[in-house]
């Protein structure tokens, strides 16, 4: 057919049907095939895992003219009498046309419905009920400390919510890991592991042959890690559809592309709009008549605003003329998000206007801020970007050797990094922005001070050719002529030169001196990559009931660094 394409162009066009995600209960319905068998395959549904070919539409109608319908049922999962909708279409065959599901089959579905019950049930049975409740309300009290992260939501009860919803589901898998470690054993760790790991691949916006056999192997490590939920008593069998459809992520792939992202979600988030937010705003007596009513005015005034725009109505100030807007700053809200900046590198920004009532000399935010080296330290950075070249590193020389700074300094609770995001929703250039913060007061709460990753140099990749810091200030300042965008870190060394081998994070521990304290330096601003997640090594200690998240980067001797805290760090950093 011709049609006309978005370029304006006229183009001979081959309609056709393209890839169809639904969950489990769709595909079965849509694939003709009984409750528990595969829509992808021919592998027996009492041994999913095992020998299989692909399934057809030829396939099912060869079997269908020489077998008994009873038959078909028990030894073929296949439904008689039922025909898929896709048999009277060209090219189309609904068994080759299954998409993978991120949502369902492995976020809610391997990760919620069986993992994290399966981990519960262990607990149950070999602890017994009493002491597994006293184990599963420290794991909620881990959950609970996990410290902040640019949208990360929190769990200030940890997961004994009631209704999961994706999103909950998405954000616990982030923090859960950590969480179980020391009170499970370390197969159901490593099975959880392998299990991220296949979930942050398959997740990727490009996919290339070496990811491809990063996401075989992952998924024959999760075969091999689980068996201990067999072993333990746990389970019987792992013939489980949703379980079982990583086996065909791969292929799935090479015919469709990468996922990035792309699940039933989208469609979900369009119920909320039109059912969910509508009901919350009835008298939910006979709500059907005031949902409708609620989604209409929303339309007319979607259309509204549409002819609106369309004239130019839309256009200029919308206050009357006279009144000054107020001007709205973003940087305490706006966490992270999409940023329509062309690509680039790396890009870190101080807040829009520095906090005065701190600023001043450095003496004075050294005691407003209870930093009483930060003159030192400030002195010693001044010797680094002077001589940059020198033998001796500025912390290493005589204090009277560097540079004698008594000047105004401008502090900041906050920066911006942006950086390119290849895995995460992005502007139009593909970069995303996250607001890191070092702020005494957060939300009328403690402080909250953010761990960031430094650039080392040198010829490694990933992991090895950063540091892990935690942001303690940023400021500015002039001296010589130049202007300085600086940042106060304390520094996190790895304790190993290799990941964990049970939970695939690296290790770090805070570095200290002689006197154990913290080491400081202050770094430039122009060091730092993004964002970094630390969660503590609990071992097999319990975390004290009254325990705050705010003291958590203070209390532990050594932390986990979180490659699932999201996609864009397990894609660049790891």
């Amino acid at each position: 057919m011709v049609a006309l394409c978005p370029d304006r162009h006229y183009r001979c066009v081959i309609y056709g049907l393209g890839p169809y995600i639904v969950d489990y209960p769709e595909q079965v319905l849509l694939a003709c095939v009984v409750q528990g068998w595969c829509s992808w395959c021919t592998a027996r549904n009492n041994d999913l895992d095992g020998l299989g070919g692909p399934c057809s539409q030829e396939l099912r109608e060869a079997l269908i003219d020489v077998l008994e319908p009873q038959v078909l049922w028990d030894e073929y999962g296949i439904v008689y009498g039922v025909v898929p909708f896709t048999s009277y279409f060209p090219r189309a065959d609904i068994h080759e046309l299954m998409a993978p599901d991120l949502l369902h089959q492995l976020i809610k579905g391997t990760f919620k419905d069986h993992l994290v019950t399966w981990i519960h049930k262990y607990l149950e049975q070999e602890h017994g009920k009493q002491h597994a409740a006293a184990i599963i309300a420290d794991i909620d009290r881990r959950i609970a400390a996990t410290p902040s992260f640019s949208a990360l939501q929190r769990f200030p009860e940890g997961r004994g919510f009631k209704q999961w919803t994706g999103d909950d589901s998405k954000a616990l898998m982030k923090v859960y890991l950590p969480a179980i470690a020391g009170h499970v054993p370390p197969g159901m760790v490593c099975t959880l592991s392998a299990f991220l790991e296949f979930c942050y691949l398959v997740r990727r916006s490009v996919i290339n042959e070496e990811t491809l056999e990063a996401i075989t192997m992952a998924v024959d490590r999760f075969h091999h890690e689980r068996t201990i939920f067999q072993t333990t008593g746990v389970r019987a069998h792992f013939s489980l559809p949703r379980q079982h459809a990583m086996v065909h992520y791969r292929e799935l792939i090479e015919l469709f592309g990468a996922p990035n992202g792309l699940c039933s979600s989208i469609t979900e988030s369009k119920h909320i709009c039109t059912v969910k937010e509508p009901w919350r705003h009835s008298n939910k007596f006979d709500a059907l008549g005031q949902m409708l009513v609620t989604n209409q005015r929303l339309d007319k005034l979607a259309g509204a605003r549409h002819h609106f725009t369309e004239y130019n109505m839309l256009d200029g100030p919308l206050l009357p003329v006279g009144t000054e807007a107020i001007r709205l700053d973003l940087d305490d809200d706006d966490d992270d998000g999409a940023a329509d900046n062309d690509p680039a590198t790396y890009v870190v920004k101080l807040a829009s206007r520095p906090v005065y009532r701190v600023s001043g000399l450095v003496s004075h935010v050294a005691d407003c801020l209870g930093l009483p080296k930060l003159q030192e330290e400030f002195q010693c950075f001044l010797y680094d970007q002077l001589y940059p070249f020198a033998d001796i590193p500025g912390d290493r020389v005589d204090l009277c050797t560097c540079p004698d700074f008594r000047g105004k300094v401008y502090v900041f609770h906050s920066a911006k990094a942006m950086f390119f995001a290849p895995s995460d929703q992005s502007g139009v250039g593909g970069m995303r922005h996250e607001i890191i913060r070092a702020t005494p007061s957060w939300r009328g709460g403690p402080g909250r001070y953010d761990c960031v990753y430094v650039a080392k140099g040198g010829v490694d990749a990933g992991f090895q050719s950063l540091l892990v810091a935690r942001v303690r200030l940023f400021f500015s300042c002039g001296y010589n002529g130049c202007d300085y965008s600086c940042t106060l870190v304390n520094w996190f060394l790895p304790v190993a030169g290799e990941v964990g081998e049970l939970t695939g994070m690296w290790i770090v521990a805070p570095e200290t001196d002689n006197q154990d304290w913290r080491v400081q330096s202050v770094i430039s601003l122009d060091s730092i990559i993004q964002s970094a997640h630390l969660i503590p090594v609990y071992g097999n200690d319990l975390v004290p009931i009254d325990f705050h998240f705010s003291e958590t980067l203070d209390a532990f001797k050594a932390y986990y660094v979180n490659k699932y805290i999201d996609h864009h760090a397990h894609t660049l950093v790891f």
